[in-house]
């Protein structure tokens, strides 16, 4: 299993009433119904008051890394990156799970 770990972190005078930033969190949440591999796909703000902390956190599973290697050009999350790059910058993990474990 393939995990997909994304944090955002809102952009200097985005917040989150920001009409642009609600846009893409709509379209990145809509990703699952219309990316074919996504086998999870879980989306929410961040709680912890840390400093360190990230604002958004997108953590996401595909079976193989070719289900993952199809989801990062699909006009749908493409879609939705082009939007989120107006509000706010990432860092991202892919990382394998052995089940078996």
């Amino acid at each position: 299993m393939i995990v997909h770990l994304v944090l955002f972190k809102l952009k200097s005078g985005v917040s989150r009433n920001d009409p642009r930033l609600r846009e893409a969190i709509t379209m990145l949440e809509a990703v699952k119904g219309k990316v074919p591999g996504v086998q999870r796909w879980e989306c929410g703000w961040n709680f912890s008051d840390r400093p360190i902390a990230y604002d958004y956190g997108l953590s996401s599973t595909f079976a193989t890394r070719v289900d993952l290697a199809i989801y990062v050009p699909h006009p749908e999350h493409q879609a939705a990156v082009t939007k989120l790059r107006e509000v706010a910058d990432w860092v991202l993990c892919d990382y394998e799970v052995n089940e078996q474990r």
